[in-house]
């Protein structure tokens, strides 16, 4: 595949639909728009951008899933407090629960331990490893060719970890056509530093979500340690923060609407390369279907773990999940319909079949989509049947009776030939992953939510019905609800997996310790494993077979959007990537405009007194006496909360650095607009907008309302 052509971008900007502020840029692409970046308000060096261990990127960090960044020579993280939340429900109970009263550590000594599992990673490599990783795969059988191309994967990445206390990924690009290997050091010491009350972290809660306008104090601080000597370790009280070669200065002076503004961060990913057929059954079936089971989810759990209960607790950071995550699927769906995004895509492919049949030296490309849409339209109809399956097989002590079965089975063959996930590599996580099941699981809450999933199951006809998991259960035609309650409650009381010494101890028992098992759970995993495995290799065929097929589809799109005077830029994909644009309110539909910055008087506004739009009293107090410090923006009279820009993001951008033209951090993104959430699958400039919270107002709450003076002063604060 040709390399895209990022230069047009520029040269055909005024005739595109690809607008210039579109695209998440990898850093080593944006050199190619040096003369953009510069004319938007970029006053650094471009060039600077494209090296990843260098200033500015070498100070964005992954979390894993989110976005962050250090901003301190202390090793201080700056993330969203919903990145961070987890963390902080982890080390709370009912009564000691730092998500209603906030935790601030006065002393590193009175850090915590993050939540199990939790990692900081930095860059320190990168490379292009295309060419080691395609080789040899053209002729291949695709289930030959998927396990060539994961086999490759692993050695590279064992190779690259030879280097202990690093975490490598070999990146794929553009479906297949490129690949890049990134190595990162893990900081395995995380620990919690500053979270606000979830009435500041979280004010306006699901209600405000995804809507604008907001007034959330989305942020929140970790610390990264190292070992004495600087190298990765597990937490230990001898272990010292780990020092960074570059960290960002924090703005108190922040900027104004129409200001240059970029972010940094780790986007999970994007779809605008979908085939239609991929489009059709996400917006016709799947999204739907799947909507509707979060609304009755979230129920299940808001009325098997009431508010102020321990279980509540426990179950907080999946409640926020689903939440957002069922409001995020409503703004999809109305965003599809709103821009006509079936057909929009219909359209699209159309244009390219057409682009592709008039010159007979683009046949093949013609030939390698057919194929492929006949692949996604096989990958749909397999979701649709394993939908409630899968759902039917969530229960958490169930997942980690499979789990743990399964790496019985991994370890029968040597470490490089494992599965990913099962490798020595994962055994940290592995068992933290076990460990943290005891504050995030409660067996009335576990089996409320395993009833209603059972509850779809048996609704499905009997061809999506699974006979090895029917037998397993007993399940029946005629089963009714207290029988099936009965059967469940049976699994509960019989088995000792709910014990966190129990887990631990049986990562190391053999196949046959385990197959001779009198727990229920673990019965259970062990008669859905081969049919577990025949989903999997089925999925790995399917998988072979567009190892060979989408790099072609995007090379003909490129080629395509070329002649059309547009670029193609790679679908994200949880690797670093840069957009860049300006503060920005809007006007996403008519009658309706959003003004570029909320103020400390809209949280006044709001306020009702009760969740979740409970402010502080303390904060009401301070806004109330107008005591805005050295924090507020004189064009709107006040302190700025959150803000909009017109960048390109999506998930897993959250807690990315929000930067202005010096490099300096203005903000950290964490949220998109309702209208905005459809450009995961087709961008809009006109209704796209992202929501950050302003660093004026990060300080202001940290000297105003919780007394974080310490962190203040440990940060290089630009005035």
């Amino acid at each position: 595949m040709s390399r895209p052509l990022i230069a047009a971008l520029l040269a055909c900007a005024a005739t595109t639909p690809l607008a210039a502020k579109e695209g998440m840029f990898t850093p080593e692409q944006l050199p190619e728009i040096a003369e953009d970046l510069r004319e938007t308000g970029l006053e650094i060096d471009p060039e600077t951008l494209s090296e990843l261990t260098g200033f500015p990127m070498g100070a964005i960090v992954s979390l894993g899933g989110c976005s962050a960044s250090f901003v301190s020579p202390e090793g201080l993280v700056v993330t969203n407090h919903h990145c961070a939340r987890g963390s902080v429900q982890y080390n709370s109970t009912a009564e000691n629960n730092y998500l209603v009263d906030g935790f601030l550590a006065r002393t590193k000594g009175d850090e915590l331990q993050a939540a199990p599992g939790s990692r900081i990673y930095v860059t320190t490599e990168f490379s292009d490893v295309t060419e080691r990783m395609r080789a040899g795969t053209e002729d291949l059988e695709p289930r030959a060719r998927y396990d060539l191309v994961e086999q490759r994967m692993k050695d590279l990445t064992a190779e690259c970890e030879r280097d202990a206390g690093h975490r490598c990924q070999v990146a794929s690009f553009y479906g297949g056509a490129e690949y890049k290997l990134i190595k990162r050091l893990e900081v395995k010491d995380v620990r919690l530093v500053y979270a606000p009350a979830d009435a500041i972290g979280k004010y306006g809660g699901d209600i405000d979500n995804w809507m604008w306008p907001r007034h959330t104090g989305d942020f929140a601080f970790y610390r990264a340690y190292v070992g004495p000597d600087g190298s990765s370790a597990e937490y230990a009280e001898d272990n010292v923060p780990y020092r960074p070669e570059h960290h960002l200065k924090v703005s108190a002076a922040g900027l104004d609407d129409g200001d240059f503004v970029m972010a940094a961060g780790y986007p999970g990913s994007t779809s605008r390369y979908a085939m239609l057929a991929e489009v059709e059954n996400t917006f016709d079936w799947s999204y739907p279907t799947f909507g509707s089971l979060l609304r009755e989810w979230i129920a299940t759990i808001e009325t098997a773990a009431p508010e102020g209960s321990d279980a509540r607790v426990k179950y907080e950071s999946r409640l926020a999940g689903l939440n957002n995550f069922e409001k995020n699927l409503r703004g999809q769906i109305e965003g599809a319909r709103r821009v006509g995004l079936v057909e929009r895509r219909r359209q699209r492919e159309a244009a390219l079949a057409e682009w592709i049949a008039a010159d007979p030296s683009r046949a093949d490309y013609g030939t390698a989509i057919a194929d492929l849409e006949a692949l996604a339209q096989e990958s749909a109809a397999a979701a649709r049947t394993g939908f409630w399956y899968n759902n039917a097989t969530r229960p958490q002590l169930l997942s980690a009776a499979q789990r743990i079965y399964r790496l019985a089975k991994e370890r029968e063959k040597p470490d490089a030939r494992r599965e990913p996930g099962y490798q020595e590599r994962d055994m940290a996580f592995f068992r933290q992953g076990l460990q943290a099941l005891d504050r995030r699981y409660d067996p009335a809450v576990d089996k409320a939510e395993w009833l209603l999933f059972l509850d779809g199951y048996l609704q499905q006809p009997n061809d999506e019905r699974v006979v090895a998991f029917d037998q397993a259960l007993t399940l029946t035609p005629d089963m009714d609800r207290a029988a099936l309650s009965a059967k469940l409650d049976s699994l509960y009381q019989g088995t000792s997996l709910d014990e966190s010494a129990t887990r631990l101890a049986l990562m190391d028992a053999s196949v046959a310790e385990l197959e001779a098992s009198d727990d229920p759970f673990m019965q259970l995993a062990i008669a859905l494993y081969d049919y577990e495995r025949e989903l999997e290799d089925e999925s790995e065929q399917r998988s072979g077979r567009a190892l060979a097929l989408r790099p072609a589809y995007m090379d003909a799109i490129t080629q395509w959007q070329r002649s059309q005077g547009m670029a193609t830029y790679p679908d994200a994909n949880s690797t670093l990537r840069v957009t860049y644009g300006k503060v920005l309110g809007g006007s996403p539909r008519d009658g309706m405009a959003y003004l570029p910055f909320t103020t400390l008087e809209g949280i006044l506004e709001k306020h009702t007194g009760e969740d979740p739009f409970n402010a502080p009293e303390r904060q009401l107090k301070e806004i109330r006496e107008g005591d805005y410090g050295p924090y507020a923006l004189d064009s709107i009279g006040s302190v700025p909360v959150n803000f909009l820009s017109d960048l390109d993001s999506t998930g897993g951008n959250s807690g990315s650095a929000t930067l202005n033209g010096r490099a300096e951090l203005v903000g950290l993104l964490f949220d998109g607009t309702f209208e905005s959430v459809n450009s995961d699958w087709d961008f809009d400039p006109r209704t796209t907008r992202t929501i950050h919270v302003d660093t004026r107002y990060m300080l202001w709450v940290m000297d105003k309302v919780d007394g974080a003076d310490a962190l203040i002063e440990e940060m290089d604060i630009v005035r």
